[in-house]
Order: C-alpha cells, then structure tokens, then sequence
C-alpha cells in the first residue's frame, strides 16, 4: 500500500488502471472479512460458521444451534448509544446563527439523519467502519446517504490524516446483446471531482455512459467520509468470535445428544430379532418373547453430566459479555428501582466503548459539516462549520428522581443550559429554555389579571402592635 501512495503522489492524481487494480486488490481481505462479519450480524447460512459445520457419518443427529450473541451485543450497543437521536444545533452567538440553524435542520428532516446515525453506528459497531457519501439531489440539495463500508477505500498521504483520495467500487451487471455479465464500477473521489471507470476485460477504462465524465461533486473534499468504530477499524464483537463459536458448539452438541436418547441402542440378550419383529416392535412399542431363558431386552443409554454443562455454558456467556464489552438487560441485577450511580457502574464497560465511539463519530461529523458547509457558503450561506454542535445522549433507563434532585440542587451554581443538559429527558436544550421563558410570561400576565380583577394592587396592609411605625 504505501507503494501504491508513492505512486499517486508521483503522477499528481493522474489515475490509471493499474492503481485502481492495485488498490482493490490490497484491500480484498479486508472487504472479506467486513461482509463475513455482516453476513454473521444476519445469521445467513453464510455468515454463521456452526451451520455449515459438518456432520461425522457415525452420528445420526448432527443439530446446528446459532446463539446469536452477536447481532445482540451490536443492537445494544446501537440502542445504547443512538436510541436518543443525537442532537445538532448552530452556536446562537455565531453570525447568522438563525439562517444557518434553519438550514441545518432543514437538512436533518429531509435526509433522515437520526436513521442515517443509527445504521452509521450499527454498521461501524459489525464491521469496525462505517461509511457516508455526499452528493448533490436532482433539486440541487444537499443530500447524504450511507453505503457499504466494504465497497469504500480511502488513500492517505503519510503526513496528512485526512484522506487524499477515496475509491468506491461495486458490482453491476451489464447486457451485451442476450448475455449478461457481471462488472465493476468505481467511482473515484479528489478534493474536486468524481470520475467514473468501468472493467472492461480486465482494465478499468472511463465509464461512456456518464453524460460528464469527470464531474465537480460541488463539495471542497473528499465527500465519501468514514465513520470509524475505533482505531484499530475493529468491530465489537471480533474479539468474542471464538467464544461465541464454542457457545454454538457445546450447546449444539448437548442438544443433538438429548435427541439421540430417542434413537438409543437397544440391547438384546439371549436373541436376535429379525427385521419383521423389529418393524411389529415400532407399531406396537412391546417385544414377545417365547423363550424366556435367558432372554433380557433393554435401552442402552449414556449419562449426562448437566452441572458442568451448564457451568461451561455459563462462563462462556460471561466472557462474551465480558470481551465484548456488553451486558444483558434480562439479567436480574438490571430489575429493581436502583439507583442511577450503581446503574453506570454496570454498564461501565459499555459507556467505556461507547465514549471511544463517540470521539471518533465526532470527528466524521466535523468533517461531513465541514464539506456541507463549503457547500452552503457557494450558496450565500454565512457559517463556520466549527460553530456546529452535536450533542449525544445515552439511551439510558436514569432513576428520574435522583436527575431531579441533582438538577433542584444545581440550581444557581451553573447555567440554566449546563443544568438542563444534564437531564436525560430534555432533548433540545434551546427549545427547552424558550419553553420556560414563555411559561414565565405567561404566568407573570395571569397574575397581573388576577390583580386586577381584585379591584387593583393594594400594597396597604394593618399593622400589628409589635411592628414600628
């Protein structure tokens, strides 16, 4: 690979076929494993490794159980940390702050943004990447949309940690005549242009049927950006894939031997049944048995050790969990009113994991505003993307009480704004406080009509004998 980025800093972003042919070769084991482990979060036939497992031909039940930790450790991660949609607002000190604001959310509505987060984090959480493109609608908009982390590569200079280039290619299929065959499309991304190539015979050449071909993607950047689930680009669940695989095993194997107890040996001693009895034995459940000396007929059966069965299973739950950095909500320690601190410190691993996330969610989100907002500013639009907040928020079952007392507690210490953020169930921290100025109006001119239908303000009162006059 770094040959490869020598070479594109050589030719000064003149691409050739033999890169692009490089680069998705170099990234082939990496494209395997991310749609590996999104087949797995699916529980395909493809993606689970104990259902093609096969079967020795000396056993007769050879049961395929798929205990899905996986897809369970990602959605709670994915409910934990995007249930409450993360919220985005302009600094209302910042020189048209309304204007941008209104746009900005103008663009949250008409893109779906909370879906777009949600299947962001989700697809990050299964395969450790995950990936957005910027482009511009048929109505001029600015529009986003995810797209598979496998079909994306993106090319780093040594010193720079923004992305030079960004290479996104996928399968098509293509009708020449009465046949049909299968391509690959890439569409590749500079600070400027999207240029669009197809294979043919094996060489990438500039896709003909692109009316402009390159084309400006309007936006100053790369607009194919990547949400990374941590540094390492590792998904949360990669660490537990063997455990998860043992889990799927032993709990298989137990429950092919239970089934085996109904096709049990049966031993006979003493005589040997021909097939004709052993059919009449299937319909009528009894054996007869002329002769009777010594004669003896019974099941031959194994004994199961379920304690340590059961034992195995459980630390095999336990340090999936654990190595996952994932909790199980059924759990009893979950039930009961405690209160919000013991409630954080079992899910610490989770908020942990969560919180590494979050930074790196945070830096793709400055860099997608970054290039909307270059965007926006062609269009007249005043604003600095660095005046763009986003606030996350845990999906977090609190001990409301202990917020409210927190919250009674802190007031007068810190801002209103610092004090209302720290409530789990205030959303907008804005449109909070406007609610609450407009409550203290409203309530100031009721008692201003009340006043006045007691004839008016009357500040006279009698004096008691121990008061100075």
């Amino acid at each position: 690979m770094d040959e490869i980025l020598y070479n594109l800093r050589q030719i000064d972003g003149e691409v050739t076929s033999d890169i692009i042919k490089d680069l998705i070769s170099g990234h082939a084991a990496d494209r395997a494993r991310m749609i590996k482990l999104y087949e797995r979060y699916k529980a395909s036939s493809e993606g689970v490794p104990i259902f093609s497992r096969p079967v020795p031909d000396y056993e007769k039940v050879n049961n395929k159980l798929n205990n899905d930790f996986f897809s369970e450790i990602i959605d709670t991660k994915t409910g934990y940390f995007m249930g409450k949609p993360i919220v985005y607002s302009v600094d209302q000190e910042a020189i048209g702050a309304e204007p941008a604001d209104k746009t900005l959310q103008d663009f949250s509505i008409v893109n779906n943004i909370e879906d777009l987060d949600s299947e962001t984090s989700k697809m990050a959480a299964i395969t450790g990447l995950g990936s957005r493109l910027l482009y511009i609608g048929s109505d001029g908009g600015e529009r986003v949309m995810n797209v598979p982390p496998w079909e994306c590569i993106f090319v780093y200079d040594r010193s720079i940690n923004e992305p030079q280039y960004a290479l996104r290619y996928y399968p098509i299929t293509v009708k020449q005549g009465d046949k049909s065959e299968e391509r690959i499309r890439v569409e590749w991304y500079d600070s400027q242009t999207v240029t669009f190539y197809i294979e043919d015979q094996g060489v990438f050449v500039l896709d003909e049927s692109e009316p402009s071909n390159p084309k400006p993607h309007m936006f100053d950047g790369i607009p194919l950006i990547g949400f990374l689930n941590n540094e390492e680009q590792q998904g949360d669940v990669e660490k537990a894939l063997s455990l998860i695989d043992a889990y799927d095993r032993s709990l298989s194997d137990v429950n092919s031997e239970i089934e085996s107890f109904r096709l049990a040996y049966m031993l006979f001693y003493g005589m040997v049944p021909d097939a004709e009895t052993l059919e009449a034995c299937k319909q009528t459940g009894a054996f007869g048995i002329d002769n009777p000396e010594g004669a003896k007929i019974e099941f031959l059966t194994k004994q199961i050790n379920d304690t340590a069965i059961e034992n195995h299973l459980n630390r095999l739950e336990d340090n999936i969990l654990r190595f996952s950095k994932s909790v199980n909500f059924s759990d009893e320690q979950f039930g009961g009113n405690i209160s919000g601190v013991a409630m954080k410190f079992k899910l610490f691993a989770l908020e942990s994991k969560c919180i590494t996330s979050e930074r790196k969610f945070t830096a793709a989100l400055r860099q997608q505003f970054k290039l909307l907002v270059s965007a926006w500013n062609k269009k007249g639009l005043s604003i600095d993307y660095k005046d763009i907040w986003f606030q996350f928020k845990r999906n977090f079952p609190l001990n409301l009480l202990d917020e409210a007392q927190t919250s009674a507690t802190l007031k007068g210490l810190v801002s209103e704004e610092t004090r209302l953020s720290l409530l789990s169930f205030v959303d907008d921290i804005a449109f909070e406080k406007e609610m609450m100025e407009r409550e203290a109006i409203e309530l100031d001119a009721l008692g201003g009509l009340e006043d006045e239908s007691r004839g008016g303000t009357d500040t006279s009162r009698t004096r008691s004998g121990n008061e100075p006059e």
